[in-house]
């Protein structure tokens, strides 16, 4: 029974973790608890949305020689599909929500339907295989759909408040998060078949890549979280001027905001 209360925890802690700090990096105005539940519980849906789209993708391949690639693991049965079922999620639960209000928010709730995702994911796997996968996987695998979340939920944001491009932003999100997580796979799966030598070369390509995803993921974080301030200060700037026009003093609520937080940690 021990053994397993270590595997379930095992399998949840890294998804707690990035939770707990997306959270945190949400300067100015959290999300509502119920509203990043629903992300998170929606992301677990996209499992199923996910099995679908695989299966289907599979009955149509048939027995063909695309089947036995790769290619076709990391990207047709894994970053292509995943990474549409978080979209379509997104799309559905969060894209026309009142708490969608702000630069940064595409990035919370994008990341928690991913962790969401990663969660069922994580502990189907490290029940399966122990608890040497689960310590993996916490390394890379999960830290992985959380960057994949970075990626898309930058963009669903420019979406959102930009219109004008609206479809040229959809579309980027949606293709940069299938084709990083497909090359995640695919980086990972090949240099595992080459074994040592050649794999161990591919392997220190998959990290560099890696590297480069968290270089990304983080400078997406810091863009949001300026445009997230500037968003805010020129509503509580509409906000005055409002209150100047009417005659009436009252409390806005972004007087409460803390300008200084997005430059502490």
């Amino acid at each position: 029974m021990l053994y397993y209360l270590l595997l379930f925890g095992i399998a949840i802690l890294p998804v707690i973790i990035l939770m707990v700090y997306i959270y945190h990096q949400d300067k100015y105005q959290k999300e509502p608890i119920k509203t990043l539940a629903k992300a998170f519980i929606g992301g677990m849906i996209a499992i199923a949305l996910d099995i679908l789209i695989v299966t289907g993708i599979q009955y149509l391949a048939g027995d063909s020689a695309i089947t036995k690639t790769v290619f076709f693991s990391a990207f047709l049965e894994a970053g292509i599909p995943e990474e549409f079922s978080k979209f379509l999620i997104f799309m559905l639960f969060i894209w026309r929500d009142m708490n969608f209000d702000e630069y940064f928010d595409g990035i919370v709730y994008a990341t928690f339907i991913g962790l969401g995702f990663a969660c069922v994911e994580n502990i189907e796997y490290v029940f399966m295989f122990g608890f040497g996968t689960g310590v993996v996987r916490a390394l890379l695998s999960v830290p992985g759909h959380f960057l994949f979340g970075v990626v898309m939920g930058y963009f669903l944001s420019m979406a959102k408040f930009h219109p004008e491009k609206r479809g040229t932003y959809l579309i980027s999100g949606l293709l940069l998060a299938m084709i990083a997580h497909g090359l995640f796979d695919w980086l990972l799966m090949v240099s595992s078949a080459l074994g040592a030598g050649l794999g161990s070369i591919l392997y220190f390509v998959f990290l560099w890549g890696d590297f480069k995803l968290w270089k990304l993921g983080l400078k997406y974080i810091n863009k949001q979280q300026a445009n997230s301030r500037r968003q805010a200060q020129e509503a509580a700037l509409q906000d005055v001027e409002k209150q100047i026009n009417s005659g009436l003093n009252y409390d806005s609520e972004y007087r409460k905001i803390d300008w200084n937080a997005g430059d502490k940690w």
